[in-house]
């Protein structure tokens, strides 16, 4: 852990290099919860327009409860000016991807595959869509690997002629902030991460 980035000081770095420009930002969002304090950081500094693609959400009903949570926290947060397009699920997309990798613990081979899957949705959004400047949420989440998700960031970025916004949103309390804001806007805060294999380690059965 010696070698890893700074990635709070990285992003108040690229923050600064726009000059107090107000720039368009596409932001993966994965949920409410995680997008409350992430949000409240962004939209100080870009035009913010949330891409929610997430087929990996098990089951479907959890997906829109998920997906209506969003919306609802959006329409509520007044301050938050804040576009929200819901891309197309279909969690075949997802079983796909992961095929081979069911059995990978959490944080393994398989989330790591899902973090690309995602954000590599997020960064073809952002350039057929115009948007010079990417993002996800999924760095505030104390589950969740930072490393993996700025590296494949930079690698789409490079990819796709883009800049991604490096982060580490559950530092500098952020995940502290994020269970604030949940709780003042009485969110769904979902017992796994999404998928049907991380469900089924949780001991979560399908909602009914």
């Amino acid at each position: 852990m010696a070698n890893k980035p700074n990635y709070p000081v990285l992003m108040d770095r690229a923050i600064a290099s726009l000059g107090g420009a107000r720039v368009p930002l596409l932001l993966h969002a994965c949920c409410g919860p995680c997008s409350t304090s992430v949000l409240e950081v962004l939209c100080a500094h870009f035009d913010v327009t949330i891409l929610y693609y997430n087929p990996n959400i098990w089951p479907p009903a959890e997906y829109r409860r998920r997906a209506d949570e969003l919306a609802g926290f959006l329409a509520r947060a007044h301050a938050l000016d804040v576009k929200l397009v819901e891309d197309v699920y279909d969690p075949a997309e997802f079983y796909a991807a992961v095929q081979g990798l069911e059995n990978e613990p959490e944080r393994g081979g398989r989330c790591t595959v899902c973090y690309r899957l995602r954000m590599e949705r997020a960064a073809r959004y952002a350039k057929e869509h115009g948007f010079g400047w990417f993002t996800t949420t999924l760095s505030v989440s104390r589950q969740k690997d930072p490393i993996r998700i700025n590296q494949i960031g930079e690698e789409l970025a490079a990819r796709y002629g883009l800049h991604h916004l490096p982060s580490e949103f559950r530092k500098r309390d952020g995940n502290k902030r994020s269970l604030e804001l949940t709780e003042q806007y009485g969110l769904y805060k979902q017992d796994y991460c999404g998928c049907e294999f991380s469900a089924r380690r949780a001991g979560v059965s399908a909602p009914e």
